[in-house]
């Protein structure tokens, strides 16, 4: 079944956005602020930390999928899709905890990145026909 394995990570990462979300909603409601950020910095790193998984995370799961839709092994699409949750938790974390550069924050875009560019890789190898 295509799209079995996705499914579990896209579930697992709309379970991490809901509360990204949320936080903006409370904060909002908390300031009084319907747009923008009102110049609230920590309304704004939350509004940042969920702009950061919302740019990244559609297109981590797009590759996910083309990934497992080619024929690669359970195994790689399993440690693709952890890669990318573990990915995402870090870099909240990181934003999260202090503005600026954390340890979080490197770790959390710099696997990312590499997630993608791994499985924008197997997705390429999978055209010419070699499946991983």
């Amino acid at each position: 079944m295509i799209g079995h394995i996705t499914a579990l990570y896209a579930g697992l990462l709309g379970l991490i956005y809901v509360p990204l979300s949320w936080r903006i909603a409370r904060m909002r409601f908390k300031y009084g602020v319907g747009i923008g950020d009102g110049g609230n910095k920590d309304l704004a790193r939350a509004i940042r930390v969920h702009g950061n998984f919302s740019e990244y995370v559609p297109l981590a799961l797009v590759l996910l999928l083309v990934v497992e839709s080619i024929g690669s092994s359970g195994w790689v699409v399993h440690v693709l899709g952890v890669w990318i949750i573990v990915a995402r938790l870090a870099h909240a974390q990181g934003l999260n905890s202090k503005p600026g550069t954390s340890l979080g924050r490197f770790t959390g875009i710099l696997l990312t990145w590499l997630q993608i560019l791994a499985a924008s890789l197997v997705a390429i190898a999978g055209f010419f026909g070699t499946k991983l």
